[in-house]
């Protein structure tokens, strides 16, 4: 479904809009196991734990990554 299928939404003020997007979002996490999640994501997760598993020491804490943030701005 897109939004030109409903034509009332794009007559919706942008703050509206963004209420009927929560409120979506809202029905659609209640349970998140109906939700799919794409392979790409699975791929990618698996990957990072491989390679925290195969270096656990190489991971930032959260003062770390903080500071590095700070430096390059």
């Amino acid at each position: 479904m897109r939004i030109a299928e409903i034509p009332e939404i794009e007559n919706l003020s942008a703050p509206e809009k963004i209420l009927l997007a929560e409120d979506l979002w809202d029905s659609v996490s209640v349970d998140e196991t109906k939700v799919p999640i794409p392979q790409s994501h699975l791929s990618e997760l698996t990957k990072r734990l491989k390679s925290y598993e195969a270096n656990p020491g190489n991971l930032l804490s959260l003062e770390e990554l903080q500071e590095k943030i700070e430096r390059r701005k």
